[in-house]
């Protein structure tokens, strides 16, 4: 190519400056430049600002001919070309000349949107952790085609044949934050849809959860599938068992199939949702559910064991069940998951 292009020079400036820039791009790429790296080449090829800008996530990028990040001012207009992939448009290259376009400006462009859209896919828009939720939702959504979901996975960071973990979370903390801390070293990205936070991963550490954080584990290996499986997980959660793995649910998981109306008219459910309106006897209910022995239910409340035990006699009495004996326990249990669930 260099033996052409030296040759070419000889017949056609132009055409042998053609080869130099395509023969440069190529280099670029091969290399495997980041999107600073290669807005800085393009600004020292150009001799002019070059600047490179990613819609999904606004990352803008721009460089000097000196190789320094450019001053905010811009000139009224530039030379721009459209970064494009799978057929998508998305994002925007060009060259910020004092003067009037140079005859392989258009070129220089061309190809410096073909290397920006190789880095994007290689890498990723941004290393952040927040999203575009437009993307991170065509991830999880039942209705996307498997085109689609790729194509959003891949502009948002995670390679083609990497694992995906889905999990819903509740917090009043950012969700950068937290998706920081159970994925430090790895891709992963979060959003907020609705009154849910989303954070997909490629790896999970739960025990980084901040307390007071709720959240839903999925299982699966389809992020919508494992989005579903999160959010049920996530209804699961309790004060006390505040992240909650869908494949531990096991049987339990059918209760959240149970229609609502069917719920409420359950005597033990019914009767577990007057309860529920003393604080104390709900917080006595749900730690003996939980720790199933009225000595641990105590060390949780921080209760002496006669008041545990005084307490749960009395609810046991309201909810008509012998809640020492083994189907007694099962019973509220199974009461108490399903009135939460009616009430998440």
């Amino acid at each position: 190519m260099e033996a052409l292009a030296e040759r070419l020079s000889h017949l056609d400036r132009e055409a042998g400056g053609a080869l130099r820039v395509v023969m440069f791009y190529d280099t670029l790429m091969r290399r495997r430049v980041d999107l600073p790296a290669l807005a800085r080449a393009s600004a020292g090829l150009a001799e002019c600002v070059a600047g490179i800008r990613l819609h999904s996530t606004g990352r803008t990028v721009r460089v000097g001919p000196d190789g320094r990040q450019a001053p905010v001012a811009q000139p009224a207009a530039f030379a721009t070309a459209p970064i494009t992939l799978d057929g998508e448009e998305i994002g925007t290259v060009w060259l910020e000349r004092p003067g009037p376009p140079l005859p392989l400006d258009d070129l220089l462009l061309d190809r410096l949107a073909i290397a920006a859209a190789a880095v994007v896919e290689r890498y990723a828009p941004a290393h952040t952790t927040m999203a575009d939720p437009a993307l991170v939702e065509l991830v999880i959504s039942s209705d996307s085609d498997q085109a689609a979901r790729t194509r959003a996975l891949r502009l948002l960071g995670f390679a083609a044949d990497q694992p995906i973990r889905v999990l819903a979370v509740r917090s009043q903390l950012p969700l950068d934050h937290i998706g920081g801390l159970v994925c430090p070293t790895r891709p992963v990205k979060a959003a907020s849809l609705a009154d849910v936070g989303v954070i997909l991963a490629t790896t999970v550490d739960p025990a980084q959860l901040p307390p007071g954080v709720r959240a839903g584990i999925g299982a699966a290996e389809s992020p919508d599938e494992s989005w579903r499986q999160a959010r049920t997980a996530l209804r699961y959660t309790t004060p006390h068992q505040t992240v909650v793995h869908y494949h531990s649910l096991g049987a339990l998981a059918l209760l959240a199939q149970v229609p609502k109306d069917a719920a409420r008219d359950n005597p033990d459910v019914a009767t577990t949702a007057r309860i529920a309106s003393n604080p104390e006897d709900l917080k006595t209910l749900d730690a003996y559910c939980e720790t199933g022995s009225l000595r641990r239910a105590a060390d949780l409340l921080h209760l002496h064991h006669s008041s545990v035990a005084r307490r749960l006699d009395q609810i046991g009495k309201t909810l008509g069940i012998e809640l020492t004996e083994p189907t007694g326990l099962i019973r509220a249990r199974i009461a108490l998951t399903t009135w939460r669930l009616l009430n998440d």
